[in-house]
């Protein structure tokens, strides 16, 4: 069956599914495969609970010619069928990418956009082959305004991402030493990521940019962009406030404040200002969906234990990522002590001793009253601080933080998602 003759059995469903746990009643499902398992498996009782039609590339799962959709890839027809869709639909698609809070901008951007548009959002992190292609079926004929964002940790990724989302405008939030066991080097990060803004100049489409950032300020001449930062040249400039137990910029003569944590969550407020004025949201209404914005997930969140204060920010890591986050911790302005548990940051491949060592170098010469660090590559980090504690286990680290009584503390949290940090707040006492 060729694509757009799925698409019109597409169009007769209620959305896509991958997952026979969560059915809807007249969807279309994928049979996807994995390392673990082969969804064709799966077909006949995705039908059974309510899909109308099954897309499975094994024949012999195929029960009939009227639900069983057979094609020679399952996962290549879903790209190639929302490839199609997003070109039926004809609509704005902004691409979000970069190594550090491009989920936090695409939501902060979300909110925005918001205001005015009826719009669709990658929903949580699925930014990757299979979740952009989810993404763009997700949306139909009322949405006015479509938010991708996109992941990679090898080359390539993002241009073969941006070959099915055709986006007219991109951003890239920022280039740090993320995926390094893929990428190479930072180098190879800036190549990578940047497909993004190539494939936007050769369409001749418009990118944003942060031009307080000296790889962004490359395609500052290039002849559709619209730009941001401190510089005083940009088209939306700001300036941003450090040392706040939360982000705040000011623009325009008018204060920006958010319930996001760290300073550097400035910038991705910044962008999300910059877009909204680009495509005429009401200013108030900006200032509002920013204000408004409460993050989750343990992504800058900001939480109260009692006499407590905990920033929990455990969602992921990378040298660039955790740098930030320990820097706004020392610049933060409390009479509380000030304590950090740090988890191993992963995919860095070759570099992972050093840039372990680095993180660990910085917390010894801090202010912070103690440090805890955990996981096989922060044990092997070499500190002579009374104040650093190393723990192998999450276990060792748990039984610790039990025996201690916090009081009047202020807390940061920071690893790979892989750690599971949120798992020590139990054992944080108020």
């Amino acid at each position: 069956m060729n694509t757009a003759r799925l698409h019109q059995r597409f169009l007769l469903c209620a959305g896509v599914d991958t997952d026979t746990r969560n059915i809807r009643k007249d969807s279309m499902f994928f049979a996807l495969k994995g390392e673990k398992f082969n969804g064709n498996q799966f077909a006949e009782s995705a039908l059974e609970k309510g899909a109308r039609y099954a897309v499975v590339d094994d024949k012999k799962f195929a029960k009939n010619k009227e639900n069983y959709i057979v094609v020679k890839n399952v996962l290549q027809t879903l790209q190639k069928l929302a490839e199609f869709h997003r070109k039926y639909l004809d609509i704005p698609i902004l691409a979000i990418t970069g190594s550090n809070g491009k989920t936090t901008t695409k939501e902060l951007v979300n909110s925005v956009l918001s205001r005015r548009f009826k719009t669709i959002a990658t929903k949580g992190n699925l930014n990757n082959h299979i979740g952009v292609p989810l993404t763009l079926l997700s949306m139909d004929d009322q949405t006015e305004f479509g938010i991708v964002e996109m992941g990679a940790n090898h080359p390539h990724e993002i241009e073969f991402l941006c070959s099915i989302a055709n986006p007219d405008h991109g951003y890239i939030t920022n280039f740090g030493k993320a995926h390094l066991e893929g990428f190479g080097s930072l180098e190879g990060v800036v190549k990578a990521k940047t497909e993004l803004y190539k494939d936007i100049q050769e369409r001749h489409k418009l990118i944003f940019l942060n031009i307080d950032d000296e790889v962004q300020k490359r395609h500052e001449n290039y002849s559709h962009t619209f730009t941001f930062g401190e510089d005083k040249n940009a088209d939306v400039s700001v300036n941003y406030k450090t040392g706040l137990p939360n982000a705040e910029l000011n623009y325009n003569k008018t204060d920006f404040s958010s319930q996001l944590t760290g300073s550097y969550n400035a910038k991705n407020m910044a962008a999300a200002l910059c877009i909204g004025l680009y495509f005429k949201v009401d200013f108030n209404e900006i200032q509002e969906a920013i204000k408004n914005y409460s993050p989750d997930n343990n992504r800058s969140q900001v939480i109260e234990a009692g006499s407590n204060t905990i920033i929990m920010d455990a969602y992921n890591a990378n040298p660039t990522s955790m740098h930030a986050a320990l820097e706004n911790f020392s610049q933060l302005k409390t009479s509380k002590q000030k304590i950090a548990i740090l988890g191993d940051m992963f995919e860095l491949g070759s570099s992972a001793a050093t840039e372990h060592q680095v993180i660990a170098n910085y917390v010894q010469n801090s202010d912070f009253t103690e440090t805890y660090l955990l996981g096989d590559n922060f044990k092997n980090t070499d500190t002579s601080s009374n104040f650093i504690f190393k723990f192998k286990s999450m276990e060792s680290l748990k039984e610790h933080l039990n025996e201690s009584d916090f009081q009047n503390c202020y807390f940061l949290i920071k690893g790979s998602r892989g750690m599971a940090l949120e798992r020590v707040l139990d054992s944080i006492k108020a």
